[in-house]
């Protein structure tokens, strides 16, 4: 059953920074870009690298492995080497309070 999760407070993420969650046994990057925070798969769908230690750059991260590009609004690939984009998930901001659904 899919509902909210909380996995943090705003003052966890830096803005342009990302950082790893784990929410019902799936690890989630969580990103915050200028204010505003978004979730994706943290695996890269090319190799399996951590997409939440990559360079984020605006909505844009670089997979730390082998550069691989992610749009961490929506999850689609926006270059290569990945192919396939990952899976986003929404996310909610309650006061302080990052919650994520899965």
């Amino acid at each position: 059953m899919a509902g909210f999760v909380k996995v943090g407070t705003t003052g966890d993420i830096a803005p342009g920074q990302g950082k790893r969650v784990e929410v019902s046994g799936k690890k989630i990057a969580l990103f915050n870009v200028d204010g505003t925070f978004h979730a994706i798969d943290d695996a890269c769908t090319h190799r399996g690298g951590p997409l939440s230690e990559g360079e984020l750059s605006g909505n844009e991260v670089t997979c730390p492995w082998h550069g691989a590009v992610f749009d961490v609004k929506t999850g689609n690939t926006l270059g290569p080497p990945a192919t396939k984009g990952v899976s986003r998930y929404n996310v909610r901001v309650s006061g302080e309070s990052i919650e994520v659904e899965v």
